[in-house]
């Protein structure tokens, strides 16, 4: 058997657990610069507010009823994200992580220790007890259908956040109710031609023949139809693969025109993806620096341009990293554009173990890693950019728009929760 643990409306319980004041009112959340609705309210939603809905378009909607709108405060939620996880760990040892607010939980035997149900409702109990944040809990034979219950619980009051697929006849009824196009794994081409062909329901889908979903859907879709059925087919991933590719991107709050501010930002985003490399142990051999204008505003000129720049040494040093960066910026930067985005990718990243030295270096490594462990212990102490290299600025001429970000209540000493 395996649970889906999901956050409900999860950056907006994240909102909620300081501020109580928000508690049944209408609450959406914005994407960077604060551009279009990614998380609402259940009151939100209610009211007709789309997910993706641009911002500027719904202002004066949200005014009218009154809506509470938060810029994106990802350290808040990935420090929330973590605390839900570190309760989930004390009653499963295998943990899939998902994404921010899911988790998967592979409860192999469980069953004839516990009572599922039950079980799973103290889990909801325990994370909305230690960290106020709301879940909803699917449990089922195989993945799939444990994003199938989850829906439900989170849908129906009447499961008081926990529903459970745990019979052949409960797994018929779950699926007659379902609709196709919410399927975890049917993309969007193929529920039109599934809902072209009379294919309404995952049940539906279920009654398909095998050899038919394989030859038109691939082993994919054969893989989903399979779990539907109640055969286990997608495994856990405890443990999550190092990426071989690393990309640190932003649109800026403003357009931008000088080199200067230009290269303060790709300073800061190589920095962020040296920070990730030396997260995961690994190095990169090579680094995309790319640069954008706004293709939006047709009343510009356009430009776009990236280069790749080839390392000596595969590296993590935030020092080398941005020294590569900016040389390969100042080769693509013209004069004239208002740039819009900037963005580093490194590339053929490899073990920091592994790594095939040069013969020729004339960098101290050793004297650099212990500088860079250094820079890591102070910064994940007391937040990120505490310590800083110069080059990268303060940020004010370039940095994201965040017109109604929350404090960081439990990241940053200054924006504790004070009691009165």
């Amino acid at each position: 058997m395996y649970a889906l643990v999901d956050c409900n409306n999860f950056f907006v319980s994240c909102e909620r657990v300081f501020d109580s004041r928000l508690e049944g009112k209408p609450v959406i959340v914005l994407s960077n610069n604060d551009g279009c609705a990614i998380a609402r309210s259940n009151e939100a939603k209610a009211l007709g507010i789309k997910m993706g809905a641009n911002y500027f378009e719904i202002e004066q909607f949200l005014k009218r009823h009154n809506v509470q709108v938060f810029s994106t405060n990802f350290v808040l939620y990935a420090d929330m994200s973590l605390r839900v996880k570190g309760l989930l760990s004390k009653f499963c040892p295998d943990i899939e992580d998902y994404s921010i607010d899911e988790s998967f939980l592979d409860f192999s035997g469980f069953e004839t220790h516990f009572n599922l149900k039950d079980y799973c409702t103290k889990i909801a109990n325990t994370i909305k007890q230690g960290t106020g944040i709301p879940v909803s809990v699917g449990i089922a034979p195989t993945k799939t259908l444990a994003k199938v219950a989850n829906k439900f619980a989170k849908k129906y009051s009447g499961y008081k956040s926990v529903c459970l697929i745990d019979s052949e006849e409960k797994r018929i009824k779950a699926l007659q109710k379902f609709d196709i196009g919410d399927v975890w794994g049917i993309g969007r081409r193929h529920t039109k031609r599934l809902t072209e062909m009379g294919v309404k329901t995952a049940y539906d889908f279920t009654c398909l023949s095998q050899s038919w979903v394989r030859k038109t859907m691939t082993v994919v879709g054969e893989r989903t139809w399979r779990e539907l059925r109640g055969e286990p087919c997608i495994k856990m991933e405890t443990i999550q693969p190092d990426k071989q590719t690393i990309m640190v991107s932003r649109s800026f709050g403003k357009m931008v025109e000088d080199y200067e501010t230009l290269s303060e930002a790709v300073a800061n985003y190589t920095a962020m993806v040296a920070a990730k490399l030396r997260t995961q142990k690994s190095c990169a051999a090579s680094l995309l620096v790319f640069i954008d204008t706004n293709y939006f505003r047709e009343d510009l000129p356009q430009y776009s341009r990236h280069i790749v720049m080839n390392l000596p040494v595969a590296s993590n040093s935030t020092a080398e990293l941005i020294r590569y960066a900016l040389e390969g910026l100042r080769s693509v930067y013209k004069k004239g554009y208002k740039y819009k985005k900037a963005g580093v990718m490194a590339m053929e990243i490899c073990a920091q173990k592994d790594v095939q030295q040069n013969l020729f270096d004339t960098i101290d490594r050793s004297a650099d890693k212990r500088l860079m462990q250094v820079l890591d212990d102070v910064n994940n102490k007391y937040g990120r950019n505490t310590l800083k290299f110069a080059v990268m600025g303060d940020g004010k001429a370039w940095k994201i728009r965040q017109e109604h970000l929350s404090p960081c209540y439990t990241t940053r000493m200054s924006d504790f929760p004070k009691t009165v």
